[in-house]
């Protein structure tokens, strides 16, 4: 009886997170491939149709994987020579100064906090789809208001343009990062304004018109590149770690992954969302800036409502647990 309750006011704490329309979301296929241990960035390949590259959190290697994006079956696995790997966060779609297809790799976990920089690495996107040891360039960057953890990536398809955002508890802030980068200097990223918190991947879309980001619980869709204005919240199915975000070819539609589930799930968006006109130009809200100056201001008591729900969610984990440890025990006696 305990654990049912406590198991129902998990759920409750999470499903009250998000206020989005449902959407219909459907498993497309499944992994099979057991190198894929944590999933934890995807992008949409920009040379081959129907084929999607993906990566594993850190402690897995130097490796990035092509997909078929029907089947799931595995097609190719490209080695990164010369990375350390410390803690790859997410995969990114671009273009290089001459206009060719890249993948973008983010190096950017930093679950301490503590980092004096952290990795992106640009690698040409492979013209054949067979197992193959690729260089990357690299760049060095950091922030002016100190170390902190991201896992979201974001590449402008038309330009060299990156964005990260940061995975902060409560809110995190998005960064543009210079452009271009330069290979042999520290790079600084700028602030661009805030976004939610636990931010945990993201995506411009093909057109480059709008971009996703992702938590555990919702993708939330914004007009323009960053900072872009918020025009739609998505419910995300219930997945163990999610991480991994990117946009369908065509752009109706978001593909999401996680840690431990093999599935990969489309999740369509909205019309509405979709039909909202970018708004690129538009100047970030006063107190989205945030600066070493200007600390974040909570706008209103509704804004941390979600990441209360949340944080009492995992509370709530604890609590299950240890009463089913109780269980457990008894019932061995």
């Amino acid at each position: 009886m305990i654990l049912r309750a406590l198991t129902a006011l998990l759920v409750g704490a999470l499903f009250v997170a998000s206020d989005a329309q449902a959407s219909e979301p459907e498993v497309v296929c499944r992994f099979s491939d057991d190198r894929f241990v944590e999933i934890s960035g995807i992008t949409r390949s920009q040379v081959h149709a129907n084929v999607l590259w993906l990566h594993n959190d850190s402690s897995y290697g130097p490796y990035i994987y092509a997909v078929d994006a029907t089947d799931c079956t595995t097609l190719a696995r490209i080695e990164i020579e010369g990375i350390e790997a410390r803690d790859l966060e997410d995969i990114a779609s671009g273009v290089d100064p001459a206009g060719r297809p890249v993948l973008w790799l983010g190096d950017i976990g930093d679950n301490r906090d503590s980092w004096p920089f952290v990795w992106i690495h640009r690698i040409r996107e492979p013209a054949e789809l067979v197992d193959q040891v690729v260089r990357a360039r690299t760049y060095r960057f950091t922030y002016p208001d100190g170390s902190h953890d991201a896992e979201a990536l974001l590449a402008d398809p038309a330009s060299q343009q990156l964005w990260v955002a940061t995975k902060k508890l409560a809110r995190g802030t998005i960064y543009a990062l210079p452009d271009p980068l330069r290979p042999k200097q520290l790079n600084t990223a700028t602030p661009l304004g805030q976004v939610g918190g636990l931010v945990t991947g993201g995506a411009v879309s093909p057109d480059g018109n709008r971009y996703v980001l992702r938590d555990y619980v919702n993708a939330i869709i914004y007009s323009g590149l960053p900072p872009g204005n918020e025009v739609a919240r998505i419910d995300l199915p219930v997945q163990f770690q999610g991480e991994a975000i990117t946009w369908t070819a065509d752009g109706s539609a978001l593909l999401i992954a996680s840690e431990r589930d093999d599935r990969l799930i489309r999740v369509p968006i909205d019309a509405l969302a979709l039909a909202t006109e970018p708004e690129q130009e538009s100047e970030p809200e006063t107190e989205q800036v945030v600066t070493e100056e200007t600390p974040a201001e909570v706008s209103d008591a509704e804004s941390d409502a979600p990441w209360l729900a949340l944080a009492l969610g995992v509370a709530a984990i604890g609590v299950v647990l240890a009463v089913a440890e109780v269980i457990r025990r008894r019932g061995a006696r």
